[in-house]
């Protein structure tokens, strides 16, 4: 029998937050929104859709979503681990009677996946559901992610949305949707972080050639900028053994190259449910993944500094199978600053990581994510940084602007930086950026190198990666698709 947490809140619209979840996940914590759990009766769903336009009174219809070919339309906004769960949650869609439709076509629902690393993410969940409002007002709206964890009241008073699911509820998708009737009120289910303690496995399929593939998920690091840790909950991962068979699966599918993705990859190992030890390391299931035969390309998505050891480095640049390419987070190059923002290393240790790369594999790509306009970064910790990027040997720079995020140790952190000085050095570095990459791509410039064409034809040209990450474009051949192909630069 269902039951009910002590107590139940009421927001801005009349958003009433009900859940029918099952009552040990949900939390009676005020502050995280508690949860009523509640089963709606009935065989088959209602969904009533008001329709609105200017000047014109509001019109009333029914429309059923138990109705055969249902529509479905998926965006997703942040980093690859979000495209694998999106990806996954339109599976579960499908596999309901859904038929997925394009984000710029008119559906039945909309689900948005969303990022909340920066306001940027936050503005442009907003637009658009704003968008959605304008060309589908019946359409029922999900918000699902970080943000939507983070921010579910803030989330639910956005004119439009329907539903709010945090991280603990976006896979079970399906039940919210059948227990949900459009109306007046906004439904969120958003639980504490704390209780988000279990591994979900995701992977892309059919959206990308290149597949990404969740296989860690959580952080137990303390960034000072970081909402990750209140968003996605403790570290935890899935086990080598159903990692070896996900991955099984998606070569019998056709897939020729898998991006290892997750919050903090390199963290791999503490188990479905979190632990304080790794029972696994990443680099044992790197051994492992190198083995199964039918997937030609790894990647690494992202990897900690501190946790890039000496052996996965080594490693891959004798695969045949991880490619060399390394997205690597910097963040500063002032060890002062990275001080402050609580990161467990100094730059003199990233040096040393990309120096070891370039020795064993000079033709290797070397990504590097940097924030710029931190607390505390004055003109000469910036000039710091940025003299640090431009003596390092690397391939192209993922610049972020410093913004203010809610319950982070950086908001006490003396000595804001205006925002107009944020964007000034964000454009300094973007500019670097273009021409490290610039330099790079011009070293391999006539050496031939396999490229992966990955992408359907668009407007008759096909795109494509180098081993070593140089993008290729060229007039569009079919017989090229998801084939790897020796490609002279």
């Amino acid at each position: 029998m269902k039951q009910k947490c002590p107590q139940r809140s009421t927001v801005q619209r009349s958003v009433v937050r009900t859940c029918s979840e099952k009552p040990d996940r949900c939390s009676g914590n005020a502050q995280r929104l508690p949860c009523s759990v509640a089963a709606r009766a009935g065989t088959e769903e209602k969904v009533k859709i008001k329709l609105t336009t200017r000047n014109t009174s509001i019109k009333h219809h029914v429309v059923s979503l138990q109705r055969m070919n249902k529509t479905v339309a998926l965006y997703t906004l942040g980093c690859k681990l979000n495209f694998s769960e999106t990806s996954s949650i339109g599976r579960l869609l499908e596999n309901d009677g859904f038929v997925k439709k394009e984000f710029s076509e008119i559906a039945d629902v909309y689900v948005i996946n969303t990022c909340s690393v920066t306001n940027n993410a936050d503005k442009e969940c907003r637009l658009l559901v704003r968008r959605i409002q304008k060309k589908a007002p019946g359409a029922l709206v999900v918000i699902t992610g970080c943000y939507a964890q983070l921010k579910p009241v803030e989330i639910a008073s956005i004119p439009g949305v329907d539903l709010v699911l945090g991280a603990a509820e976006k896979f079970n998708i399906i039940q919210h949707l059948k227990d949900f009737t459009k109306g007046d009120s906004t439904k969120i289910c958003s639980c504490d972080i704390a209780d988000v303690n279990e591994f979900t496995a995701a992977h892309s399929i059919n959206d990308r050639t290149r597949v990404f593939l969740k296989v860690q998920d959580g952080c137990d690091y303390s960034c000072s900028f970081c909402t990750i840790p209140l968003a996605r909950g403790k570290s935890r991962s899935n086990p080598i053994e159903n990692v070896l068979a996900e991955v099984k699966t998606i070569a019998a599918q056709g897939a020729k190259e898998i991006v290892l993705t997750g919050i903090n990859l390199g963290d791999f190992g503490k188990g479905s449910f979190g632990g304080k030890k790794n029972e696994e390391t990443f680099f044992e299931l790197m051994k492992q993944l190198d083995e199964i035969h039918g997937i030609e390309r790894y990647r690494i998505s992202s990897i900690e500094p501190n946790l890039l050891t000496s052996e996965i480095i080594d490693f891959v640049s004798n695969s045949k199978k991880f490619m060399p390419h390394f997205h690597i987070p910097l963040q500063s190059g002032s060890n002062e600053i990275l001080a402050l923002m609580k990161r467990r290393y100094k730059k003199e240790l990233y040096a040393e990581r990309v120096g070891l790369i370039k020795t064993l594999m000079p033709h290797c790509a070397i990504g590097v994510d940097v924030i710029v306009g931190f607390p505390g970064e004055t003109d000469a910790g910036f000039k710091e940084t940025f003299d640090f990027l431009h003596g390092l040997d690397i391939s192209y720079l993922h610049v972020f602007t410093y913004s203010e995020r809610a319950n982070t140790a950086a908001l006490d952190i003396q000595h804001v930086v205006p925002v107009y000085v944020r964007n000034e050095r964000n454009k300094q570095l973007r500019n670097l950026s273009y021409q490290k990459l610039q330099y790079f791509t011009s070293q391999h410039v006539g050496e031939t190198r396999k490229v992966l064409f990955e992408h359907p034809d668009k407007n008759g040209m096909a795109e494509g990666y180098t081993d070593n990450y140089i993008k290729i474009t060229a007039p569009h051949k079919k017989e090229w698709i998801n084939n790897i192909v020796e490609w002279k630069i």
